[in-house]
């Protein structure tokens, strides 16, 4: 357990800057006079950058070893976090940066996943979620950072400040995986690049589990693009100021981050025990009833959009390891990396239009003059909309005899 508590602190590290834009956005809209879509774009631009990491990841830890690639990855996770930090200074620096900084930050997520999955075996669900939740952990501590050093020194500190973090995330990787074998999974002859990928998509579970994952991560990486701006615009309804308002949408937002990493480590733990595909089902859908919710309330009090925010967090996260630790059960091991690659297309892709659609539903509704709630409201509607299907498919799988092969028959 030791081991996976410094590898997951690492996770937490590198996590940092995903962050790094949504704690300062509000600002940045008024000081680089930008509109919502374009604020939105640039997130997008992150998630674009992300899945084709991951994508390229996932084939080349199947071909040169998780571990190695790993340790490669996070060399140029830190050398773009702070060229975005010192060198962004409008909207298509920031969109060009925010997203080498997204191109290089996939190799610890990928990569970290296979890792966990061949170092624990056991127990793989709880292992897979302590991971992720680190992931929320780091995104916390980095809204957090961001949200002291605004008041302080101002917006751009606190993009130093979270771009300095992935250099502890590559040292504590480094000692970390010192003793951990860099495995390379040998493949039957002739099966390139388009075969592995043929042997993923003809797996149809593990194809349902994909498709899950994609519509979850629409509404999932929407959530956490907009969730700092929304809260810092609800204490501004509330009679809050400038960059006051700001900082306590992130240091809020950042709390329920907190509280997050509750959620990851419940559900795969939760998993374990009742089933992958129930407990999925659960969470799902109890985070697409506050997606369809959470913007109507936002003239209401602080500590109700806290508590909201926090349970949205909770059930949006929960799945998010469960999706992983379903598709090691359907999948062969050679074709893992595969088939997190091809995931993390369909799912980041969806995560990088999520938060665009949202920015555009705002300008929409201020330029047709609609009042604030109406306009919060339908904007996170929209991740509602796009999250649907992700209970379908999973209910689908469920449904599939393949389906034994999870939790050790807990389907």
């Amino acid at each position: 357990m030791s081991w996976l508590l410094q590898f997951c602190a690492a996770r937490a590290a590198f996590a940092t800057m995903f962050t790094a834009w949504s704690a300062v956005l509000p600002l940045l809209r008024d000081d680089w006079q930008m509109s919502a879509w374009q604020a939105g774009m640039v997130q997008s631009g992150y998630h674009i950058g992300f899945l084709i990491s991951l994508f390229s990841v996932g084939f080349l830890s199947d071909r040169f070893g998780a571990c190695r690639i790993y340790l490669l990855t996070g060399l140029a996770a830190v050398a773009s976090g702070l060229l975005f930090a010192f060198f962004a200074d409008g909207f298509a620096s920031a969109l060009l940066l925010y997203g080498l900084t997204g191109l290089c930050s996939g190799g610890s997520y990928t990569p970290g996943l296979a890792i966990v999955a061949q170092r624990m075996p056991e127990r793989r669900g709880l292992a897979l979620g302590f991971y992720l939740a680190a992931a929320s952990l780091g995104y916390a501590i980095g809204l957090l950072i961001a949200s002291a050093m605004i008041p302080l020194a101002g917006w751009r500190a606190g993009f130093v400040a979270t771009a300095l973090c992935p250099l502890l995330g590559l040292l504590l990787g480094w000692w970390t995986l010192r003793d951990v074998p860099n495995v390379v999974h040998a493949l039957p002859d002739g099966h390139g690049t388009r075969n592995r990928i043929g042997e993923v998509l003809k797996n149809k579970p593990a194809m349902l589990s994909i498709w899950g994952y994609t519509f979850h991560a629409w509404e999932l990486l929407g959530l956490w693009a907009w969730l700092p701006a929304f809260l810092a615009a609800a204490s501004v309804v509330g009679g809050g100021d400038g960059q006051r308002a700001v900082s306590l949408g992130a240091t809020l937002t950042a709390l329920t981050y907190l509280v997050a990493v509750v959620g990851s480590v419940l559900g795969g733990s939760l998993s374990d025990r009742h089933g992958r595909t129930a407990v999925t089902l659960v969470m799902a859908l109890s985070s697409l009833a506050c997606s369809f919710s959470f913007g109507w309330l936002v003239g209401a009090p602080m500590f109700l959009l806290v508590a909201v925010a926090v349970f949205y967090n909770v059930t949006g996260v929960g799945d998010s390891s469960i999706h992983s630790t379903t598709l090691t059960e359907l999948t062969d091991p050679r074709y893992l990396g595969v088939a997190y690659s091809l995931r993390s297309v369909l799912g980041f892709g969806a995560g990088a239009i999520s938060p665009w659609v949202f920015g555009l539903v705002l300008d929409w509704g201020r330029a047709g003059g609609l009042t604030e709630q109406v306009i919060w409201g339908l904007a996170w509607s929209t991740l509602g909309i796009g999250g649907l299907l992700g209970p379908v498919a999973v209910w689908r799988l469920r449904r599939m005899p393949e389906a034994r092969k999870l939790a050790g028959g807990r389907r």
